[in-house]
């Protein structure tokens, strides 16, 4: 405990210190009333000796001073003084003093009078930290019963909601809303579905206690009627309404008949609204028939809210079952419909196309029987220009019926893309001639071969020159440029006619779609071309995309071609090897992609190469059995068995354990490349891959082994 001591001069702090030093208590000397008042900030004292006459603020107002905070505001203080007259007296003791000490003091008087009130503070300490203590445990207990309670409700209403949210039909929710809060909360308990009670509606009802459960249930059944008041009164205005026994008991009569009347066993009834946000659900009834068993109302509040969430849920999941269910019957229908579609176009091509063969020979009758006459030859000629158009337009309506049926299967061989340019442009010209209009044409500066479908190829690039000359003015620029990108080829085909509006954007390639034209209809076709354009690109793996800055402001269309395949001139078997160091190889390709797969077998096939494709892994193993190939390029995302496991048991066939294997495939985190190299693959190529590179690693490792072998036989 501390004991502070205030006086001025240093010499009886001395002797005070050595006088109260045998209570063995903590002394704090200052030397002026303001080290005496930050010290009683600081800490708190057992008993203060005051020095009366010091300099700077005497000890009467130190007092004063003391006195105004509150915790030192009942510490006894001991004025020290040489003279003490009544009057300074009376004014100590009006200050709060408990003792007067004449200086020079006596030591063994001192040390007796701080030894009291040293001891009288220690036992007002224990007093109070025994009355703390007991606080404490009361409080501790205090809290202990409310977390019991709170831990009741929090597991209460976490099994009721497991409960309610066990199903989405509400029949079973409302039904277990009702077991739930009997008998844990109540004797009885009825839940009213819908915003209006009625003698109609369907009660669901859960009851125990007097009389047996069938008992219970059957009397709260029967005064369900007289009740109807009451939840009516609680939908109504949506707040839980209370029903003590005096209130049943009046209502007995109703709930009997007068003649037979009895006392309802009910305590208490409360009616419950089941709200979710503004939707009002239905409202609850819950009766005890205990006095001493007292519903928690915030239980019943929490699991009324939880409830009304859990029929909305059930509400809305019914409601969305019969959307699916509608939805899925439209889809059928516009599938129908579509497919009905196809074929309608299918045959209208395929009809359409029958009576213009003997138009055209009878044409061509015509022009070789009739006599040498200008006009003759001017009708012949624009019958047989027409016939051409219309012929064009019955194919793109064909061809895009077949794309739709999946009926067109790519020819896929060794293409200039310069010589594909150059067709189109011949196929176009006509046209464009006829307009007036100037075309440029940037080809690629040096030849670039890929593997695709020379026609269909040419076909895209004449319906872009085509559309671009329909919807431009006379004796504007149509411009096709054509560039190589690491990721393959792109020809860029501009114009500066009448651009696309930013809503038709979006859906310029769909079948039938054609900006808006003038009543003379000078562009002509049936919006068909575009559409056949981008399907065609992507049956080759490749993109078209559309851009324009809005109306009179022209449009570009930018054809993307894949990497996959793609070899510039002079490399299409790779690089010259060395004389003597690499010989053809068996290969085997296997990817669940047919057009991937075949495009790298055409690659590799035209290094010379014997190739082998499969589809899936299954079959990769039974092909590599057989064929023994000497270098494998596995796809990983495989059916049956992926590319790892085939790999593995590749590294465990006879035939194929010093094979190469090369791994091409979409995976290319760095957990791919080392799981890859764990099962036994020597290469990781990521698509779409560069084919020189991958065809360089397969000659290099070619050459590697052919001087390793003749090292070993020299």
């Amino acid at each position: 405990m501390n004991i502070l001591v205030v006086d001025d001069l240093p010499e009886k702090l001395l002797v005070f210190g050595t006088v109260l030093e045998e209570l063995g208590q903590n002394l704090v000397f200052v030397r002026s009333g303001r080290e005496a008042l930050r010290e009683v900030l600081q800490r708190e004292f057992a008993v203060i000796l005051l020095d009366v006459n010091m300099p700077d603020i005497d000890g009467f107002e130190t007092a004063a001073l003391i006195r105004q905070y509150k915790r030192s505001v009942d510490t006894p203080i001991i004025f020290i003084t040489s003279y003490a007259d009544e009057m300074q007296t009376e004014r100590g003791y009006a200050l709060g003093a408990v003792d007067y000490i004449q200086s020079p003091v006596v030591p063994h008087i001192l040390r007796s009078k701080v030894r009291v009130f040293v001891r009288l503070f220690a036992m007002q300490r224990q007093v109070r930290e025994q009355a703390d203590a007991h606080a404490a445990m009361v409080a501790a207990d205090a809290a202990r019963r409310v977390a019991e309670d709170n831990d009741r409700r929090s597991a209460f209403l976490a099994d009721a909601s497991r409960v309610l949210s066990g199903s989405l039909q509400a029949e079973v929710c409302v039904q277990a809303l009702a077991e739930l809060l009997v008998p844990a909360m109540a004797s009885a308990a009825l839940v009213l579905p819908g915003d209006e009670p009625g003698p109609r509606q369907k009660l669901v009802c859960a009851s125990s206690g007097a009389g047996g459960g069938h008992t219970a249930n059957r009397m709260l059944m029967d005064i369900a009627p007289p009740l109807a008041a009451a939840l009516r009164q609680a939908l109504a205005e949506r707040r839980t309404v209370t029903l003590a026994p005096a209130d049943l008991a009046a209502l007995a009569p109703d709930a009997f008949g007068a003649g037979r009347a009895r006392a309802l066993p009910w305590q208490a009834v409360l009616a419950l609204p089941l709200i979710n946000g503004d939707r009002l659900l239905g409202a609850l009834l819950v009766a005890t028939d205990d006095a001493l068993q007292r519903p928690d109302w915030r239980v019943l509040d929490d699991l009324a809210a939880r409830a009304a969430a859990a029929l909305e849920n059930a509400i809305l999941y019914g409601s969305l079952q019969g959307e699916i269910v509608e939805r899925r019957a439209a889809e059928m229908q516009l599938q129908e419909a579509g497919r009905r579609k196809d074929e309608f176009l299918a045959m209208l091509s395929h009809e359409l196309r029958n009576p213009l063969a003997p138009i055209r020979t009878a044409l061509e009758v015509i022009r070789r029987i009739a006599p040498p006459d200008p006009k003759i030859g001017w009708a012949t000629d624009i019958m047989v220009r027409q016939l051409k158009q219309m012929t064009r337009l019955i194919e793109e309506l064909l061809d895009v019926a077949r794309i739709s049926q999946g009926k067109i299967v790519l020819s896929r061989e060794k293409v200039d893309l310069n010589a594909v340019i150059l067709q189109s442009v011949e196929t176009a010209q006509p046209l464009i001639d006829a307009r007036e209009q100037r075309l440029q044409v940037l080809p690629l500066a040096e030849p670039m071969w890929l593997h695709g479908d020379f026609a269909r190829l040419a076909q895209i690039v004449s319906n872009l020159l085509n559309n671009a000359s329909k919807y431009s003015e006379k004796g504007t620029r149509i411009a096709l440029e054509a560039s190589a990108s690491p990721q393959g080829a792109v020809i860029q085909v501009s114009d500066q006619g009448i651009g696309i509006d930013a809503q038709l954007l979006p859906r310029i390639f769909d079948l039938f779609t054609q900006g808006s034209r003038t009543l003379d209809r000078a562009q002509g076709g049936l919006g068909v071309g575009l559409t056949l354009a981008q399907r065609l690109a992507q049956m080759h793996g490749g993109s078209l995309e559309a851009a324009s800055e809005g109306i009179g402001r022209g449009a570009v269309f930018t054809l993307r071609l894949p990497c996959v395949g793609l070899v510039r001139s002079g490399e299409a078997g790779g690089p010259a090897p060395e004389a003597g160091t690499t010989h053809p190889a068996r290969v085997l390709v296997v990817d669940d992609n047919h057009d991937a797969a075949h495009s790298v077998a055409d690659l590799l096939a035209l290094g010379g190469h014997e190739v082998r494709t499969a589809a899936d892994g299954r079959e990769a193993l039974s092909v590599a059995e057989h064929f023994s190939p000497e270098v494998v390029v596995l796809d990983i995302g495989l059916p049956i068995l992926d590319g790892y496991e085939v790999a593995a048991r590749l590294r465990t066939m006879d035939g194929t354990r010093g094979s190469l294997l090369l791994a091409l495939t979409g995976y290319g985190q760095q957990d791919d490349r080392a799981r890859a190299k764990a099962v036994g693959f020597d290469h990781h190529f990521v698509k779409p891959a560069d084919p020189v590179a991958l065809q360089k690693c397969i000659d290099g490792w070619l050459r590697e082994r052919g001087n390793a072998e003749r090292q070993q036989t020299g």
